[in-house]
């Protein structure tokens, strides 16, 4: 059996990478270590297979904790355990350095003191920083990191800690790069969820700045067997950007919304813009593609139509985390917002 660490794995991508690894692989175990945060939920790892599945509360700044939670033999850590959100992030960026550049060296420090064969880092385009709109240009492998939000320069220090691991330490690793992820699960802070909940309870929709926005859409598992693909094949050192070829703007995704929930445009308000918004991501995965032999298996449309069916079907899920702290953070957002929006 391979044993793998996986951190953040009850969040939205680490829960569905749980899952597609327990489904699809046979051979693995896996230690599922997780702080429990506000986006963190047990109720996404219902159901998984608990004779191959172990979760453990912890935090991933915790060295005492981690070490103790990281078993002798492992063969790899995932690193999904991040703070997230652009807009948190612009609150306050404490939060996202602790968690995403000293919890990154914590573990790489576990992962050389256990002898972890392969470390992967899962990290983001917004490293990259935003392309023009009106360009034909796209992140490669070779863009500079250019981040532009708290959030997006603590992920971008975090690579820079990976590398360091392996050019200083000879840390076996390899970094993934992602575009905006949806389908089921999702935390309802993000664009597509948040929408759908919206939507779904007639309530305004708010779209920041233009709406004009573009961003690489790719469903979940699709990025999910990237990962596992970078894992098995990718070369030690090197990043992987991994996107669907599907950009998409912000306006336009929420139009797509509405039209599948039957509800009309005019619930869409146009609020003021996030503070250093990108205006353009864009993936170029060819060396995904041609090194992992990695293609996406889910259309724009489909994962769309299926994200919107989860939620309908799980209205309890998404209710009880719309309350509470969730709905004070949502007014404080957006309230003052939506008195302005046009």
């Amino acid at each position: 059996m391979k044993r793998i660490f996986i951190t953040g794995g009850a969040g939205f991508i680490g829960s569905a990478f749980v899952r597609l690894v327990l489904d699809e692989h046979a051979d693995v175990e896996i230690v599922d270590y997780d702080a429990l945060t506000y986006a963190g939920n047990m109720a996404n790892l219902a159901g998984v297979d608990a004779e191959r599945h172990r979760f453990v509360k912890g935090d991933i700044c915790d060295r005492e904790a981690v070490m103790n939670a990281l078993p002798e033999g492992t063969d790899a850590i995932f690193n999904f355990a991040a703070e997230s959100h652009v807009d948190r992030s612009i609150n306050s960026a404490d939060e996202f350095l602790r968690t995403n550049i000293i919890g990154t060296q914590v573990l790489l420090d576990a992962a050389r003191e256990k002898g972890v064969r392969r470390f992967v880092q899962i990290s983001t385009d917004e490293v990259m920083g935003s392309l023009p709109d009106d360009s034909d240009e796209y992140f490669t492998e070779s863009s500079p990191l250019q981040p532009n939000s708290p959030y997006a320069a603590s992920k971008a220090a975090a690579e820079f800690v990976v590398r360091a691991a392996r050019e200083t330490h000879g840390v076996d690793t390899v970094v993934t790069r992602c575009g905006n992820n949806y389908g089921p699960r999702q935390f309802p802070e993000k664009l597509i969820p948040l929408m759908i909940a919206n939507a779904m309870n007639d309530e305004p929709l708010p779209v920041y700045g233009d709406g004009r926005n573009v961003r690489d859409w790719i469903y979940v598992d699709d990025h999910c067997r990237a990962i596992w693909l970078a894992y098995e094949k990718g070369r030690s050192g090197e990043a992987y950007n991994i996107g669907a070829r599907n950009e998409q703007e912000n306006i336009n995704v929420v139009k797509a919304i509405l039209d599948a929930v039957g509800k009309p445009h005019e619930l869409i308000k146009l609020v003021t813009d996030r503070k250093g918004h990108d205006r353009r991501y864009a993936i170029d995965p060819a060396k995904a593609e041609t090194e992992l032999g990695w293609k996406p298996q889910v259309t724009w449309e489909e994962g769309l139509a299926a994200t919107i069916d989860w939620y309908r079907a799980n209205q309890d899920w998404v209710n009880h985390i719309r309350n509470g702290e969730y709905r004070n953070y949502y007014d404080a957002m957006y309230g003052a917002r939506l008195e302005k929006a046009v």
